[in-house]
């Protein structure tokens, strides 16, 4: 078999090589990472036979100096990927390598179409091969490293799937037009860019498109000190995912919001859910609740649902809008581990359940546990970093959640979420004492989401530490606006914060007007 080649059977686990998906026997889909895929691959190719770390290195990483990590990390994660049998079907042999102790046969072909591999409801897309300069190997090579790291990033994003790399590859030898791109890898989407050198500086040029319009959704453009390659390939890796990532699941409501009712899959449902609770005003909250519930319902399997309805019920209590903290914070939880019994390496799961545990219960040890797994399984999930932020925070470790909340925003510079990234550094710097980094910081977030009341508080804590009385007078009517119930004494049993920080910050309320 080789790389490209469809669905490969091994053991009782299937491998969709087109996309580098690996299918578990309990049915859960894990998406491999470059060099985890190439590593399998090379195993099933010789099936029964010990492989050497030398031979992986030489054909996963051809050229290249990489420590023996690098192999180890790839071999755990495809035993994570083939779930309970993945210790019996890969084994380490001490001093020797790696065998696939497995019978390997290639799946019948369900279509000559790869678009019949591919789940109908989730955004697709292809990263083709970056133009450069053909006489010039350092360009090629760096152009490869940046599309593979693109790659990388992509394929840590929950709902996003990513073609493989030689799937990619041999659709660029033929066109570069995104419509037959799509008709060939039956993607949404297309990736494509360029690569320019001179007087020691590079230039790196992106482009979004539609595949079924041939319409570029999005252009970027890059530049850096051609001596530092790595760290530039690193850059713009993140970059354009951060700012791509929003522009996917924009163009994915829309199309969501476009279908009539009756034709809604639990993915659309779930698009059109976050795109209420998101906005967090109360009466498109509720209807976001009640879109996430009929997702569930649609599709009990659907871990992603759960995840989202986890954190409504988080962000339901810290509004200020629930009649029973504790029930959502027990719903919360349930829905989270729910999530995670459907796909154990779901990091936003991971994450949302970490954040419950310590808003709700105040158990910040396993808090942290989860959360910095989370980080671990996924490092460009923004989500993640931000919660991991709140947790330094409720710690009183101001600058740990400065770092992490900076990171975060850096993930998400542009997506209907950075407010609540804000708002997260807004706190880290008041938390600090950096009360006019904090105030501006919670402006711009209340810019985009003027009725997230956490922002709120956290912008009158600032402006009372800096003499504004009158300005906070005015935040807080604007949260009995939101929460009319909302009650200083009930915060003060139910917030995370601790210590200094939690006097400070109801001190404050209780001055700008809020009633105890």
């Amino acid at each position: 078999m080789t790389a490209g080649s469809g669905r490969v059977r091994f053991g009782c686990c299937v491998l969709d090589a087109n996309r580098g998906a690996v299918f578990a026997p309990d049915g859960r889909e894990t998406l491999l990472r470059p060099k985890a895929l190439a590593m399998l691959l090379l195993l099933l190719r010789n099936a029964g036979r010990v492989v050497s770390r030398e031979e992986i290195l030489d054909t996963v990483w051809p050229g290249l100096f990489v420590i023996d990590d690098s192999i180890t990390q790839c071999a755990v994660e495809i035993r994570r990927a083939l779930g309970a049998v993945g210790g019996d079907l890969l084994k380490t042999l001490k001093g020797r390598g790696y065998l696939l102790e497995a019978e390997v046969e290639a799946e019948p072909a369900r279509s000559g179409n790869p678009a019949a591999l591919l789940p109908e409801d989730r955004p697709s897309i292809a990263v083709l091969p970056f133009r450069q300069d053909p006489n010039d190997a350092a360009d090629a090579y760096f152009a490869d490293g940046i599309i593979e790291g693109i790659v990388h990033v992509l394929s840590g994003l929950e709902r996003i799937v990513v073609v493989s790399r030689g799937s990619a590859l041999s659709v660029a030898e033929v066109t570069a037009d995104p419509r037959e791109v799509g008709r060939r890898l039956g993607v949404r989407y297309m990736l494509h860019g360029g690569v320019q050198r001179g007087a020691g500086r590079l230039r790196i040029t992106t482009e979004l498109s539609d595949c079924e319009t041939g319409t570029v959704i999005r252009s970027d453009r890059y530049e850096g000190e051609a001596s530092d390659l790595f760290a530039l390939q690193d850059r713009v890796a993140e970059e354009v995912v951060a700012f791509i990532a929003p522009q996917v699941r924009a163009q994915e409501l829309r199309r969501a919001l476009r279908k009539p009712p009756g034709n809604l899959t639990a993915y659309d449902l779930v698009l059109r859910g976050l795109d209420r609770f998101h906005r967090l005003d109360r009466s498109p909250f509720e209807e976001g609740r009640t879109l996430l519930e009929q997702a569930i319902l649609a599709d009990p399997g659907f871990a992603l649902a759960r995840t989202y309805l986890a954190w409504l019920h988080v962000l339901r209590a810290a509004q200020g809008w629930s009649p029973d903290p504790a029930g959502d914070g027990e719903a919360s939880n349930r829905l989270a581990q729910e999530a995670l019994e459907r796909d154990e390496n779901d990091a936003l799961a991971m994450a949302i359940r970490g954040h419950a545990l310590g808003y709700f219960r105040h158990d910040f040890a396993n808090a942290e546990r989860l959360l910095d797994r989370a980080v671990a399984t996924s490092p460009s999930c923004a989500l993640s970093w931000s919660f991991s932020a709140a947790l330094r925070i409720w710690l009183n470790r101001a600058e740990e959640a400065v770092s992490r909340a900076e990171r975060a925003l850096r993930l998400a510079p542009a997506d209907p979420l950075t407010f609540f990234h804000e708002h997260i550094l807004s706190t880290a710097f008041y938390a600090l004492g950096d009360h006019e980094a904090a105030l501006w910081l919670g402006k711009r977030a209340a810019a985009s989401s003027p009725f997230h009341v956490s922002n709120l508080r956290v912008i009158i804590g600032a402006a009372i530490a800096l003499g504004r009385a009158d300005e906070a007078a005015t935040l807080a009517r604007q949260v009995l606006a939101i929460a009319p119930e909302f009650r200083v004494s009930t915060m003060a049993r139910v917030t995370p914060l601790q210590g200094e920080l939690k006097a400070r910050l109801l001190d404050a309320l209780r001055r700008a007007g809020l009633p105890d």
